[in-house]
């Protein structure tokens, strides 16, 4: 059984504004939840419709109905759980290796599958402008399949950061350099621009390297590439390189 004021704590975390005041954020499904159990998250509560997760006390677990589930549930169609957890305190920046930037992705789904190629990839350290969408949106945590333990994300004055690190900083624009033809480091910061907009002017002006990737159809009138397939392909070329 899930109470009246359960019911308005778990649905009022999809906004952010709650979810910052409570310090408390939520994921759904059995591989998210597992992961984030076996990680450094620290579970508040669990609601499953099954009698699974041994690992979890009974204090901190309650067994519920599919009617009570949807209606904590962000996802059209509930998984069989869902579970509370506190939002961790910030891990400082490590400069080093690689860094994927992002400077204004505001699609929860591209937030949640770059995540899951940092991971992929090997890139510990993620860092988002302020205007990056959440990423305990319940829609980014989902898309992260459980990567979102493993990989350390911080939100920051971005232009402040880029403009102070001795890393070199590369970012993707239309007339870059050619990332096939690139002899590319094993460090560096990599800027992904806004699905709309691309990489502010005012970031711009700080990317002393421009990279791109070229469009090899033959009427070459493809606008742009989706930033998370963006990202997969770049870095791909980063990690081959230094293979």
């Amino acid at each position: 059984m899930v109470s009246k004021n359960q019911i308005k704590l778990i649905t009022s975390l999809q906004q952010k504004k709650y979810r910052v005041a409570n310090q408390l954020f939520f994921a759904e499904g059995i591989k998210v939840i597992q992961e984030l159990v076996e990680s450094n998250f620290e579970l508040v509560h669990l609601y499953t419709t099954q009698n699974d997760f041994d690992e979890v006390s009974n204090a901190k677990k309650t067994i519920i109905n599919e009617s009570d589930l949807k209606k904590i549930s962000a996802l059209a169609t509930p998984n069989t759980c869902l579970a509370l957890f506190k939002i961790p305190a910030n891990k400082e920046i490590v400069e080093s290796g690689l860094i994927i930037a992002l400077d204004s992705i505001r699609d929860p789904g591209n937030l949640g599958t770059i995540l899951r190629l940092c991971d992929w990839f090997g890139i510990n350290q993620l860092i988002c402008s302020k205007e990056t969408v959440d990423i305990y949106n319940p829609k980014v945590v989902q898309a992260t399949m459980g990567s979102i333990a493993r990989v350390n994300v911080n939100y920051i004055d971005l232009n402040a950061f880029v403009s102070e690190t001795e890393l070199p900083v590369f970012g993707t624009f239309m007339d870059g350099k050619n990332i096939y033809k690139s002899v590319l480091p094993q460090e560096g910061i990599i800027i992904m621009g806004n699905e709309a907009n691309g990489i502010s002017p005012e970031l711009e002006l700080l990317v002393k390297n421009k990279l791109t990737i070229p469009r090899f159809g033959s009427l070459q009138k493809t606008e742009s590439l989706n930033v998370a397939t963006a990202t997969a392909i770049i870095l791909s070329e980063f990690r081959r390189n230094n293979s």
